[in-house]
């Protein structure tokens, strides 16, 4: 099969491996139609995390073509989405499926721990827990988001802690932010201000009802707010710099909730500020399989709109064309697919 390798930062091949086998009863082995994507992804790209050579992804979907006897919720032939994290399935943290605590140490795919999903084929252990049927009539784009970036989205702001008819602020319009603003409106938010350094970004913001912050990010959050600050930020970046925008820019009382992947470089927390002002600070890595029952719903019913968020099509034969363009960070190309 194929595989999309990171080799160096910004050096990414598509090389031939032995196809994967049954990753033991419980397991499967997804044929990839589609797969994505995700900003952590660049991390590797741009050197943040240097763990080379990696075959990326976690993004992926497609059609099981093996599935292990003690599979019993899918079978070969089924067309399914693929959970970006693995748990084990059986402990009770995965009961509530959240596979990112569970006992066993949940597992990220394309992350030198299980396969890539940039691949031709994929071994998913576990897969009752792994897998959800895509439902008739989700298209590509809206059962890849379910896979990671709507769900970190969603469950950024279900952590973000705030009450109907409030102000919510999202830093970073990529993919997970975008999707963090229609998540914190599906919860209730009154206003969600949001800020990027791409225009572009942010008037795809403003197409999905979000009202768009220009030049400093805590004065005009400030402006927006009276004075008080909002009752949450979302990170969905998690530089120092947005990181300190969020701290200063959240009201007292209020709570940051930091989806961002930030570098190995230690963040120097404003701790004093923080206590004193009682703010409370989450970080999540989604419970993906958690958040389907919420999500796809909302998606079947239009709650939440999952258009506009992929840009870009590629072949997965031009990874290293798709990665370029997403790395560019521009305002057209927010995004990308890639097909096998």
């Amino acid at each position: 099969m194929r595989t999309v390798v990171i080799e160096a930062p910004g050096v990414v091949a598509v090389e031939d491996r032995p196809d994967p086998t049954l990753p033991g009863p419980d397991g499967a082995v997804v044929q990839v139609s589609a797969t994505s994507i995700c900003g952590s992804d660049l991390h590797f790209y741009d050197g943040d995390l240097p763990l080379f050579p990696v075959a990326v992804g976690h993004e992926a979907i497609g059609t099981v073509v093996e599935a292990g006897p003690d599979v019993r919720r899918f079978a070969v032939g089924d067309r399914v989405l693929v959970a970006s994290v693995a748990g084990c399935g059986a402990c009770d943290r995965c009961a509530l499926g959240d596979s990112v605590t569970c006992v066993h140490g949940g597992k990220v795919f394309g992350a030198g721990e299980l396969g890539g999903a940039q691949s031709d084929l994929l071994a998913v252990p576990a897969a009752d827990f792994q897998l959800l049927a895509i439902p008739d009539g989700m298209d590509d784009e809206a059962a890849l988001l379910l896979t990671d970036n709507l769900a970190t989205g969603w469950a950024g702001a279900q952590r973000a802690d705030f009450a109907p008819g409030a102000t919510v602020v999202v830093l970073g319009l990529g993919a997970v932010g975008q999707c963090a603003v229609r998540a914190a409106y599906a919860l209730g938010a009154g206003q969600v201000l949001v800020a990027d350094p791409v225009a572009g970004r942010r008037a795809r913001a403003v197409e999905a009802g979000a009202i768009a912050i220009e030049g400093p990010t805590v004065e005009a959050v400030l402006e927006a707010t009276g004075g008080r600050g909002a009752e949450a930020v979302i990170d969905a970046v998690a530089l120092d710099a947005t990181l300190d925008d969020a701290f200063n820019a959240v009201r007292p009382g209020g709570t940051v909730s930091v989806i961002g992947v930030h570098d190995l470089a230690p963040y120097p927390l404003p701790i004093l500020g923080a206590l004193f002002r009682s703010v409370t600070l989450r970080m999540t890595t989604a419970p993906i399989q958690g958040t389907w029952a919420s999500l796809v719903p909302l998606i079947g019913s239009g709650r939440i709109d999952t258009t506009g968020i992929f840009t870009h099509e590629f072949a997965l034969a031009d990874a290293a064309s798709a990665y370029a363009a997403v790395a560019a960070r521009t305002a057209d190309c927010v995004k990308v697919l890639m097909r096998p």
